[in-house]
């Protein structure tokens, strides 16, 4: 006869099951809202890619023919994945594109970049593209 002593019972009991729980919740609690700023990084990171597309042959139309003879290509497609709109502005020394990301949350748009824009701007004199955002910066895709 065995006894009661030298049976040995397995298995996790109720407070151990309950800390490693906790523990998840907690890593879950740091891990969902970097992973979305992560997300909403890579949706804005589709306008500057989308953009240079188009820079050098804005710039290349600007230093011929200057603004009168520049335009957007017409068989530029207007928008992107994430991108709502691409605008160009044609201008005396210098020239903007501006592309916005879609606006509304239902398309999978990360709230803190949806409807924002990205605008670079070409100068004639200098030749250089610069780039600004409406975005945060955290947000905002490099050298913007």
């Amino acid at each position: 006869m065995e006894s009661s002593m030298s049976r040995r019972e397995t298995g996790f009991t109720l407070i151990e099951l309950m800390i490693v729980v906790a523990i998840i919740g907690i890593l879950a609690a740091i891990a969902i809202p970097m992973y979305q700023d992560y997300v909403g990084r890579a949706q804005a990171a589709e306008g500057p890619a989308f953009i240079d597309g188009f820079k050098s042959r804005i710039a290349e139309a600007m230093s011929d023919s200057g603004a009168a003879g520049c335009a957007l290509p017409s068989a530029a497609t207007p928008s992107g994945h994430y991108i709502m709109d691409t605008t160009f502005t044609p201008g005396g020394g210098a020239s903007s594109l501006t592309c916005t990301i879609a606006a509304t949350y239902a398309a999978g748009i990360n709230p803190k970049v949806a409807g924002q824009s990205i605008t670079y701007v070409y100068a004639t004199d200098s030749g250089r593209w610069t780039c600004s955002t409406t975005m945060a910066p955290e947000m905002s895709p490099p050298g913007c």
